[in-house]
């Protein structure tokens, strides 16, 4: 039984949430994408009913990255209003900050990890933890690369619109 948190409606909108973390090391933040995307974006996945935010996230690091995450503070929670795969989309994501153990493989350049997640190949790197290494990659939800040098200290809420989309 699937116990995502996603509704999908008949004229094709779609809600979800999803749980992501950003993992540092070295300067650099962990990123992946679906090999068939030209967008990167940052490690996790859609809760599940009866899960906390926090179990979400430590289970998707240890599916997709095989090591046990810790969870540390909240960053972000986000209202994210955006098109994909030619379907308006909103999102209720949460960010946390997270910590990989020491033994999670380290480049500053190449993929680090591949991993197959359902119907779609993953592969993880370490990318610049700048403004300038964010935007370079085209990460959604894109207001992260202005504050991914200076993360907040206190969760901050945003609602994100990804171009202009009518969200009544």
């Amino acid at each position: 039984m699937d116990n995502r948190i996603r509704i999908k409606k008949k004229d094709g909108r779609l809600f979800q949430m999803r749980i992501a973390g950003l993992a540092f090391r070295n300067g650099h933040v962990l990123v992946h994408r679906a090999t068939h995307e030209a967008f990167w974006t940052f490690p996790g996945g859609r809760a599940e009913i009866g899960e906390t935010s926090q179990q979400t996230l430590v289970r998707e690091m240890m599916e997709e990255l095989g090591v046990a995450a810790t969870v540390g503070p909240l960053l972000w929670t986000v209202e994210n209003f955006f098109f994909y795969e030619g379907r308006q989309c909103h999102e209720f994501g949460m960010y946390y900050r997270m910590e990989l153990p020491d033994s999670f493989p380290f480049h500053d350049a190449d993929i680090i990890h591949r991993v197959r997640d359902g119907a779609s190949d993953l592969e993880f790197k370490w990318t610049r933890a700048t403004k300038a290494g964010l935007t370079a990659l085209d990460i959604p939800p894109y207001f992260i690369a202005e504050h991914i040098e200076t993360l907040p200290e206190t969760p901050q809420h945003i609602v994100w619109h990804d171009g202009d989309l009518d969200t009544k």
